[in-house]
Formats: structure tokens, sequence, C-alpha cells
């Protein structure tokens, strides 16, 4: 295996897990609210919740090059999600509400993952960049990979909410 195709790997992983987004966003709210420890369930939640989404674009990369409409409305849509999150977030008074129902359960950051639509995003591009054509050996490489950099970038993430 090429230096460079894991490098790529890597960078991808890391751009799609450290960038804002919901799952992230609770994280951080987490970690601020319950302090590092607490919010470790939601961590590893979400982590193996992107990791079987992932997994599941085994069948899903091959679906969507049969119905390329699927795939530019699956793209098309996650961006102008991604763009109403982050309107969102600039209009947000930051003020947080206050229901408290302790901190998120290991299911709740799974579910989060499989209804998050940058999930979405980064399963489908990184299954069609990198594990389609691979074989099945490249896509458990990238997935371990993925599963390493993604428990990382959301813990980073809760780790900051602690500091807060």
């Amino acid at each position: 295996m090429e230096t460079s195709l894991l490098l790529s790997m890597a960078g991808f992983a890391l751009a799609m897990s450290i960038s804002p987004g919901p799952v992230n966003l609770v994280a951080l709210g987490t970690g601020a609210r319950y302090g590092f420890p607490a919010s470790l369930r939601h961590v590893v939640g979400a982590t193996l919740g992107f990791i079987l989404l992932l997994l599941m674009g085994l069948g899903l990369g091959g679906a969507l090059s049969r119905w390329p409409l699927v795939a530019g409305v699956l793209h098309w849509g996650g961006v102008l999600f991604l763009c109403y999150l982050a309107w969102q977030l600039l209009v947000d008074s930051g003020r947080v509400e206050g229901v408290d129902g302790g901190p998120p359960a290991f299911w709740y950051g799974a579910l989060m993952q499989w209804l998050n639509p940058k999930a979405w995003l980064a399963a489908s591009m990184g299954m069609g960049a990198y594990g389609v054509a691979g074989g099945l050996g490249q896509i458990l490489l990238f997935t371990g990979i993925y599963l390493v950099i993604c428990l990382g970038s959301i813990a980073c993430w809760a780790y900051m909410g602690s500091c807060l």
C-alpha cells in the first residue's frame, strides 16, 4: 500500500471528522455540561455508529453508481443542509436552555450519525473515493483508519467542551 494513499485516507477522515457538525457540537456541549469522562459514551457511540454507516457503503456505492441522480440529490441536499446548519450557528444566541436529562447515552451518539447528513456525505464520498475500487482489503483499511481518527476527533470536541 502506498504511503500517499494512506495519508490521503487519513487526511479525508480527519477533515470530515473534526469539522463542525451536529455530532461534534453535541460532544462539545456534553463536555461543557458534564465533563470529559461523562461525554465518552456519546463519543464512542457516535464513532461506532459512523463506522457501521461507513460499512453500509459497501452496497451503497454500487447503488449510487447505478443511479447517479440519487447521488447528485444526496450531494446537493447535504450541501444545502450544511449551509443551513452554518446559518443556524451564525444566528444562534448562544443561550443554553435549562432542560437537563443527563449526558447523551451511547445509543444517542450512534443514532445521531444515522440521522446526520454530514455523516452520510462523508460515508458515501469516502467509499466512493477509497472503497469501491480498492476491494475489501482497502475498505477495511480505510474503515480502521477512520475509526481511530473519528474517535479522536469527536473526543477532541468533548475535551474542548470540558475545558470551557
